[in-house]
């Protein structure tokens, strides 16, 4: 098994997996956060679960098939595309989780958390360092200088991004929970 991680798959078929992940997660978020807007301002009908007047967020339905996921993953041990499709659900599952991470901090909060997007940006940041960066055994002294390039340029970005919060907050916060306070429940 040389040369290949624990399911048979060599290194190429492993940063495949690594980018199916990522664009399955990205997808899933924003299709996630686009159809969520679109029901709250009414613009498409109701399409949220209710069990016995209970909303079922989609957070359940992530965590739902991560466990399905990772399940299948060991007990099974799939390779070729049994495994990518294994690979694009837990894209999927992640950003339906991830999307409502504020829900897990503050029960009952506002669908529109900061947390939430905090943890969607970590996530997919590591998604995509997984996906593209090579492994620390093949760095050379020009990845190591873009790695900390990489690093300031992310605190850099961390600041930014706090403030562009802010900003949002102050002009679109009021009208973002105006429409969750109007919308089907």
């Amino acid at each position: 098994m040389a040369g290949t991680d624990g399911f048979g798959q060599g290194p190429l078929e492993t940063v495949h997996l690594a980018r199916m992940v990522l664009v399955f997660f990205l997808l899933t978020f924003m299709l996630a956060r686009i159809i969520v807007l679109l029901i709250m301002t009414r613009a498409l009908p109701d399409l949220f679960l209710h069990v016995k007047g209970t909303h079922v967020h989609h957070l359940n339905y992530g965590i739902i098939l991560l466990s399905i996921v990772g399940a299948y993953l060991i007990f099974s041990r799939p390779s070729g595309l049994n495994l990518r499709i294994a690979a694009a659900v837990y894209g999927v599952g992640m950003a339906l989780t991830f999307d409502e991470f504020g829900m897990w901090i503050h029960l009952g909060g506002s669908y529109w958390q900061r947390a939430s997007w905090d943890a969607v940006v970590v996530l997919g940041a590591s998604f995509a360092l997984v996906a593209f960066a090579p492994s620390l055994k093949r760095f050379e002294p020009h990845h190591w200088a873009t790695a900390i390039a990489l690093i300031a340029f992310l605190a850099v970005f961390v600041l930014l991004f706090r403030k562009s919060f802010k900003y949002a907050g102050r002009e679109f916060g009021a009208g973002l929970h105006r429409i969750e306070s109007t919308s089907p429940q």
